[in-house]
């Protein structure tokens, strides 16, 4: 087999080792959260365990679980995605923490809470209702309960028990999802966040209830366990939505989340190569380890030919076919580790390949072929 430049400086690149406040990765790539529902009941069993295992004797560096439900009544809606909370499924949890620590890699779990969120013909897993910050939805309609401050503080509490129940069963971190129009993104997006209260308001004021989730998940782990937090600015069913117009705005965000604690941030875009902001080419990852000084992941539309969501435009390809513009962006420091999803979830060997030089053997992304794959 030739070895091409591109693969050659992949292996260079992508190998390198990166720490995580106390937890040292032995490479940049992680694996991307993605939803899967093959936990019934909540409690990931022997099949959810050698799929995050195989994937980690294959070479990633740090596994995101798919998205875990917290222990709040309101939390989640399908009964198959699993859960953080209950004996049965943290026992689940920590038999996948062990099989991965023993096939070598790291791995975190994503704690969850889906807000106004719903999918229709999905029963709640408790009869519980909908909450948000302002009772709607991301379409603008009003569909659910405003959280009082007893939501608020049950919610905070949940997320600090769960993190809390991630060291003890022996995960490397945690992940707290405040992306994509989930609950702590309703907070954080002036569209859902109509609040007058504390909560709501500028751009500072809506980031309360996440930096308050942060703190007090910083303050029931140890200090040297690492917080991830996942954020974007797009959003379920609002794919042009933003958090911030500029580099200014955004920093008014990220600012009180970084201080509250977060020691890394995984900033998810739909197109991982695309400019955040006018007048300069990083892209949302970058510009947030600039403004925060903070290791940085950067996700979206990673080892695929095309967009993860939709059609691409015009103008928007990929250049992933060969890898060199990410692999710039990676040794420039631009940030730090690169997240993988759909392409490592077609092809459980796609890091053992990158990092061997092994480009030819890649496995198309085949959408109609993921329901046989694990």
């Amino acid at each position: 087999m030739t070895v091409t430049p591109s693969a050659s400086r992949a292996a260079r690149i992508l190998s390198r080792p990166v720490t995580l406040n106390g937890l040292t990765v032995p490479n940049r790539i992680v694996m991307a959260p993605m939803t899967r529902q093959f936990s019934p009941g909540g409690v990931p069993g022997e099949d959810v365990v050698s799929y995050y295992a195989r994937r980690a004797a294959a070479g990633v560096g740090l596994i995101v679980t798919e998205g875990t439900y917290v222990g709040h009544e309101s939390a989640g809606q399908s009964n198959r995605v699993p859960r953080f909370h209950g004996a049965e499924q943290l026992a689940g949890w920590a038999e996948v923490a062990k099989a991965v620590h023993a096939a070598g890699g790291a791995i975190v779990p994503q704690l969850w809470h889906i807000g106004m969120v719903r999918k229709q013909g999905q029963p709640p897993v408790a009869d519980a209702p909908v909450v948000g910050p302002s009772g709607l939805r991301i379409d603008g309609t009003e569909d659910g309960k405003v959280m009082t401050q007893a939501d608020l503080d049950a919610v905070i509490g949940a997320f600090a028990d769960a993190a809390a129940e991630a060291e003890r069963i022996g995960f490397d971190g945690v992940e707290l999802h405040g992306a994509h129009g989930y609950l702590l993104d309703q907070f954080l997006w002036q569209g859902t966040n109509r609040r007058t209260d504390a909560y709501g308001g500028d751009p500072v004021a809506r980031t309360r209830f996440a930096a308050e989730i942060i703190a007090a998940v910083r303050e029931r782990v140890s200090p040297r366990f690492p917080v991830l937090f996942r954020y974007s600015q797009w959003k379920q069913e609002a794919y042009d939505a933003r958090l911030a117009e500029t580099p200014e705005e955004l920093e008014a965000i990220l600012t009180p989340l970084a201080a509250a604690g977060v020691d890394v941030f995984h900033a998810s875009t739909r197109r991982y190569w695309l400019p955040e902001f006018e007048g300069s080419d990083l892209n949302l990852a970058g510009w947030t380890k600039k403004l925060t000084g903070k290791p940085a992941i950067t996700v979206g539309s990673v080892g695929l030919d095309g967009d993860f969501i939709g059609s691409l435009r015009r103008g928007e390809g990929s250049p992933l076919k060969g890898i060199d513009n990410l692999l710039d962006r990676l040794e420039a420091d631009e940030f730090d580790m690169v997240a993988v999803g759909r392409a490592l979830l077609q092809d459980p060997e796609w890091a053992a390949k990158v990092l061997g030089n092994r480009f030819d053997e890649l496995a198309p992304y085949d959408a109609a072929a993921l329901k046989t794959l694990s």
